[in-house]
């Protein structure tokens, strides 16, 4: 169960985030909206949680799996693009360029985690 909630947090986190991603794009002004800003705090906190119950339930830990190492260093870099994408990027260009490249992060870090491989698709 907890690892469906896990990855239920993680199809609505990436969903989410492909749809702020899109307003971006499209200037609107939804993502000013209060609820647009505190929702993903709340679903990618229960995605944290999730994650590190399953690490402490399963005993894989990063450093130890090299697998969830990869997956969890994918994971930073997922955050900091999405940064760029959706705050940080100083035109529209940078921030297009790192919403694509978030994107592309994201689906390598469920690729690693369904395929428990660093290269899943070798």
């Amino acid at each position: 169960m907890l690892k469906h909630l896990h990855m239920s947090c993680a199809a609505l986190s990436g969903a989410f985030f492909l749809l702020r991603g899109l307003w971006m794009l499209q200037d609107s002004p939804r993502l000013g909206q209060r609820w647009v800003r505190t929702l993903p705090h709340l679903i990618d906190t229960v995605l944290l949680a999730s994650a590190v119950t399953l690490v402490m339930w399963s005993a894989q830990y990063p450093l130890a799996q090299l697998w969830l190492t990869v997956k969890v260093g994918a994971l930073l870099l997922y955050i900091v693009l999405g940064s760029v994408a959706l705050k940080r990027g100083r035109s529209k260009g940078i921030r297009a360029a790192a919403f694509l490249a978030a994107l592309a992060t994201f689906a390598y870090i469920v690729t690693v985690a369904l395929s428990k491989n660093p290269l899943p698709l070798s």
